[in-house]
């Protein structure tokens, strides 16, 4: 039988919000991933970074004021972050393989996530990073930099940016190349560095991509059978928080489209994850979508649990 391939994008559960916090997580994180490749699917990992890529710009920006070391850009710090999640990732993973006897190596690649340098985000940044300042130093940054500061629930007042769609994922034909050759690749951390072309090639902007978009994309572009999402619930829910909430098992893309115009999933947790199926699905009339829980993953590709959707 022909191995699958699915792209699991991890949520925020599995990695934690701290460098210690990660490591305590990585391990069940792991096995839930070497379960699946046991099964005999092909692998390829996708995280968030948001904590972890906030903590990096802190400490970097509190380092340029008090010590005077370089400032580093919100694009370098995204990739500090892949490389640290991935660099957690990989060990732990390798680690459970070995200890199966499963003869494959998992390779965390630092990804760039092209965007439209006319994406109408850039004129609405809305996405929060870094630390807090207050009010007369965030106005102060502004003129100073011309970038935008917005009042952040009360505890200060903090840099936005914008959060454009995934055009292309720059380095999609290596990562199909790598899971050939029977690697279990991490890969789009954080939704990749964004991205846009530029003098035959590419430079960094500050932004913040979707991660589920980017996974759909990846998802599409390495021709994936499956996009497997993975939260912190069993799957999506109808009235979720209510005595009413009942999971939704299965959804073609109609049906999904039709319970997202009518406001069933939350914006900012459940929505983009319905959004990222809806637009793999659409691309690729074949594949799967399934939203699911870390600890249900496999049940999740089974039927047993989750939600899925399909084209028809």
């Amino acid at each position: 039988m022909a191995r699958k391939r699915i792209v699991v994008a991890l949520g925020g559960n599995a990695l934690g919000k701290t460098p210690e916090e990660q490591l305590s997580l990585i391990t069940h994180t792991a096995e839930t991933i070497v379960d699946l490749i046991e099964a005999g699917e092909d692998v390829i990992v996708t995280h968030g970074n948001g904590p972890q890529v906030g903590m990096i710009k802190v400490a970097t920006d509190t380092a340029h004021e008090v010590a005077g070391t370089a400032s580093i850009p919100f694009p370098e710090c995204g990739a500090m972050s892949q490389g640290y999640i991935g660099y957690h990732l990989q060990q732990a993973i390798d680690g459970e393989l070995s200890k199966r006897g499963i003869s494959r190596q998992c390779l965390s690649i630092i990804t760039q996530t092209e965007v439209a340098r006319d994406d109408p985000a850039f004129h609405k940044p809305t996405k929060p990073v870094g630390a807090f300042f207050t009010k007369e130093a965030a106005e102060k940054e502004m003129k100073e930099t011309g970038k935008v500061f917005v009042e952040d629930a009360g505890r200060g007042w903090r840099w936005v940016v914008a959060s454009p769609l995934p055009v292309k994922i720059i380095e999609a034909p290596t990562i199909a190349q790598l899971v050939d050759a029977g690697t279990v690749v991490i890969a789009c951390g954080g939704g990749g560095v964004p991205v846009i072309a530029e003098g035959g090639g590419y430079v960094g902007v500050p932004a913040v991509i979707d991660k589920d978009r980017s996974a759909a994309l990846l998802a599409e572009q390495v021709s994936a059978d499956t996009l497997l999402i993975l939260t912190a619930t069993d799957g999506a829910y109808k009235d979720y928080g209510t005595a009413d909430q009942t999971i939704i098992s299965t959804m073609n893309i109609d049906e999904a489209e039709n319970a997202v115009s009518q406001g069933w999933f939350a914006e900012g947790s459940m929505l983009p994850k319905i959004d990222a199926c809806i637009s793999f699905v659409r691309n690729v009339p074949a594949g799967v979508a399934i939203v699911s829980s870390l600890e249900r993953a496999r049940d999740a590709l089974e039927g047993k649990t989750g939600t899925r959707i399909t084209e028809k």
